[in-house]
């Protein structure tokens, strides 16, 4: 049998992946797995358990995102030398192809699913083409299970996709040119059969939204909450969601009776400037003011919120900063993800800061490493760097120091009311708390303004 060895790369630590509940299984490569054919033997080989060690194969696949490309290269680079063919795919190979073969055999664009059974063909007749482009997905009448039992054991989720493309296109995010602006969804039955083979008691839909976008996209959340209800399955999960969703009780009442644990909202920023620049039309419509009453609404059925924030705009200053932190421990926000406004490829922001000739780190692919959500890349029309830097720790110290750090946790608890989403909310904070500390600018720069 031919060996199809799948590789997830790890490369420096983001500061995210610091312990099991806030790491998540590389699902793309079970596709991959379910997408080839019997008569090849399939390997997952993934970096954030378990040590890289050559190993003979008749074919390599490695995904990567933008953060850990080097890394991946780097695997590449040792296969290609004992004339192991490499293929790489994932959305920084999708988003720069011309850069990703000079260190691999071909680049995959875009979906597998539609695609796969061709490279196959191609590498079994020594015709292995450098560029495939994955035509898009059917979702709804896409019927592969992904192997997840390639998947290693010790994560703490389990997860699923049910959609896929985003018709928002946030000017910081390069999800819309990767998958598509259409919003594409699998049919509720079909999600409720791959559940309910899904081993583990925690589940995270890697939707970029799971409830969607319109009347329809809402229905069949209600369709699939009701369906995960009336089976039983017993299971707690998350999901990512726009600030919008709040807007219909009803989809959330029926999630947290299906067993969700929290939510994932992009709320990105406090300052109207900002959230225009960063064309989050959403968040502009309901209001920083009523940020709050979403948090209430999810709160309400017991269904904790991950508030997702970025830093860095060239708006923002000392007294933006101190109000912001004040503003956050206001919010019952129950978990907090700040990351630093980082460029990635794909994105117009990106696009906007060559043209303007104000990014500081351009020799690619090496500082693709600094492009991970914790660094600043691009020269601000206002702030420095530092001030950046000491801006995301004085913030943080806040929201993790004695008393507001407990105080926050016991609220979350008397506001969710369930002890077991109560501990997973406990666990991601600390990873949150853990990824800040282990962070390069934790020691090298103040947590409070001079």
């Amino acid at each position: 049998m031919k060996k199809l060895l799948l590789i997830n790369p790890v490369g420096m630590k983001s500061g995210f992946l610091l312990n099991r509940a806030t790491t998540y299984p590389p699902l793309n490569l079970a596709y991959v797995a379910a997408l080839t054919p019997s008569d090849w033997n399939v390997k997952i080989l993934d970096e954030n358990f378990d040590d890289f060690r050559f190993e003979e194969a008749d074919l390599v696949g490695i995904t990567a995102f933008t953060s850990n490309v080097n890394r991946a290269y780097e695997i590449a680079g040792i296969y290609r030398e004992k004339k192991i063919k490499v293929i790489l795919g994932g959305i920084h190979a999708s988003m720069l192809p011309d850069e990703a073969l000079k260190f691999v055999d071909s680049v995959l664009i875009g979906e597998a699913e539609n695609i796969w059974e061709t490279i196959i063909h191609d590498f079994e007749n020594n015709a292995l083409a450098p560029l495939y482009r994955g035509p898009v997905v059917d979702l709804a009448a896409l019927d592969v299970i992904p192997r997840r039992d390639l998947l290693h054991a010790n994560y703490f989720w389990q997860t699923i996709q049910t959609s896929r493309g985003c018709p928002l296109n946030c000017n910081f995010c390069s999800v819309s040119r990767y998958l598509g602006r259409q919003y594409r969804q699998r049919k509720a039955e079909d999600v409720l059969i791959e559940l309910q083979e899904m081993q583990g008691a925690y589940v995270t839909f890697l939707d970029d939204n799971l409830i969607g976008y319109g009347h329809q996209a809402y229905e069949r959340a209600k369709e699939l909450f009701r369906g995960m209800i009336d089976q039983k399955l017993n299971k707690k999960w998350c999901m990512q969601t726009s600030i919008n969703a709040a807007d219909d009780e009803e989809v959330i009442k029926l999630a947290a009776e299906a067993g969700c644990i929290f939510v994932f909202i992009g709320f990105e920023s406090i300052a109207g400037e900002a959230l225009s620049n960063y064309k989050k039309g959403v968040n502009i419509k309901a209001g920083v003011e009523n940020y709050k009453k979403v948090v209430d609404t999810f709160h309400r059925y017991g269904i904790a919120v991950l508030g997702a924030f970025i830093i860095g705009s060239d708006s923002e200053t000392t007294e933006y900063y101190q109000r912001f932190a004040d503003f956050l421990i206001k919010s019952d926000i129950d978990i907090f993800q700040i990351s630093l406004l980082t460029p990635l490829p794909g994105t117009d922001f990106l696009e906007q800061l060559k043209n303007e000739g104000r990014l500081l780190y351009t020799s690619y692919p090496a500082d693709w490493d600094k492009y991970r959500f914790s660094y600043i890349v691009h020269q601000l029309n206002g702030p420095a760097p530092g001030l950046i830097y000491t801006a995301n720790n004085f913030i943080k110290n806040r929201l993790y120091s004695f008393p507001a750090y407990p105080w926050r946790l016991v609220k979350s608890f008397f506001k969710i009311k369930k002890l077991a989403n109560w501990i997973a909310v406990y666990k991601i904070n600390e990873g949150y708390r853990n990824a800040w500390k282990n962070s390069h600018y934790y020691a090298k720069y103040p947590s409070r303004f001079s």
